[in-house]
């Protein structure tokens, strides 16, 4: 398990350095419209506080380093480095300017994410964790573009994102309603099924009747949490423009990051706790 842990991490860094690379390329591409944003204008390139020749060089090292150091570790994590940034850069070239397949793009760079993993360490993908991540990934991909529409009056027509004009807040409602119901019912369903059905040898547990002594069925209580997540994060992307970065929101609303917190201190507990190995 130590080693497996390591790999992951050393794994996580090098998807890292392909994420930024994609990032930097794609801030370049986006610089006119970004520098009228009320938000993106602060970016680095966008503000100019980061030269373009600088930022197009790191990201081009950037590309080459990670897909050498993902072939050294295996062919199929290569790939999908490979696969990632082939789509992000296709992405902010074209798939961007495509309404609804811009929303599957952005979906679909997470559940790569979720992939690399799984062949980082060579395990098998359960499907009711896959669904879970593809709602989710939907989830969060409709509501960044709910969120554009709150800022989309104070620019430039001709420097708005192209697929804002052909969302109406009601597609997008109803997108994000049904992902969000997708994403924490089958969440919910992984807990109830995800095999094996472990047993606790915590002797702690062990005097547990058989019903409550399975790892499932403690792993059901993380359900609440994973639902008011969702809830909470509905809201934040009706209250303003926040939502554009999801990874902004969680860092920056408390109650959203101390529910991941909590989320994550149970699996820990449950998994390592209850049927320590």
């Amino acid at each position: 398990m130590g080693e497996e842990f390591v790999t992951v991490i050393w794994c996580a860094l090098i998807f890292t350095i392909a994420t930024s690379a994609t990032y930097l390329v794609n801030d370049i591409i986006d610089m006119p419209k970004d520098r009228v944003h009320p938000i993106k204008k602060f970016r680095p390139i966008a503000s100019g506080k980061l030269p373009i020749p600088i930022a197009l060089f790191t990201a081009i090292v950037a590309i080459f380093l990670a897909l050498y150091l993902g072939y050294m570790h295996s062919f199929f994590f290569f790939i999908t480095i490979l696969g990632y940034l082939a789509l992000q850069i296709f992405y902010s070239f074209y798939l961007k300017n495509l309404v609804i397949l811009d929303i599957l793009i952005i979906a679909a760079g997470f559940i790569i994410r979720v992939y690399a993993g799984a062949f980082a360490i060579n395990v098998h993908m359960n499907v009711w964790f896959l669904l879970c991540v593809v709602s989710l990934a939907l989830f969060l991909a409709a509501g960044k573009r709910r969120a554009e529409l709150a800022v989309l009056t104070e620019q430039p027509a001709n420097l708005r994102r192209k697929t804002l004009f052909f969302y109406t807040p009601d597609t997008l409602d109803s997108y994000l309603a049904m992902f969000s119901n997708a994403a924490w019912m089958s969440y919910a369903l992984f807990t109830f099924f995800a095999p094996p059905p472990l047993i606790a040898t915590n002797p702690m547990w062990t005097t547990l009747p058989l019903a409550l002594a399975g790892i499932n069925k403690w792993l059901m209580i993380t359900v609440p949490v994973v639902v008011y997540g969702i809830m909470r994060y509905t809201m934040i992307i009706y209250q303003g423009s926040r939502a554009e970065a999801p990874e902004r929101v969680l860092l920056s609303d408390k109650p959203l990051l101390i529910s991941a917190m909590i989320w994550g201190l149970l699996v820990v507990f449950i998994l390592y706790g209850i049927n320590p190995v």
